[in-house]
């Protein structure tokens, strides 16, 4: 009987089934890494509208309504919602300010949410 050398059939299916294995796994773990990625993403842009609307609030000259008030708008190719919300606060001539920033692609949960306080009126 001669020796042989070599892999049998069956060894290089397992072989080929656990590379395959394995290369799937990769697969999902870049997608999930790709996913995570713009979703921070979203969740940073829709901070800086959260800012920049805030932003406005405190440089206008008029103190903001108290109560609800919605929005749209349009930046940095994405369309937000926003939803702000002014009460009074513990401290006298001040007002609480809540901003939360939605996607326009219709995401029911805030992406971002900014709470500040104003004064009640400019001097």
């Amino acid at each position: 009987m001669k020796d042989e050398r070599g892999f049998t059939l069956l060894e290089v299916l397992v072989a080929l089934a656990i590379t395959a294995i394995a290369l799937a796994a990769l697969l999902r773990a870049s997608g999930l890494a790709a996913e995570n990625s713009m979703t921070l993403r979203e969740r940073m842009l829709a901070g800086w509208v959260a800012e920049d609307l805030m932003a406005w609030l405190q440089r206008s000259d008029n103190p903001p309504p108290l109560g609800e008030q919605r929005g749209a708008l349009s930046r940095d190719d994405h369309d937000w919602r926003w939803h702000q919300s002014v009460a009074p606060s513990d401290e006298e001539g001040l007002l609480r300010v809540e901003i939360s920033v939605q996607s326009g692609r219709g995401a029911d949960y805030p992406l971002a949410s900014l709470v500040s306080f104003v004064p009640r009126r400019r001097e």
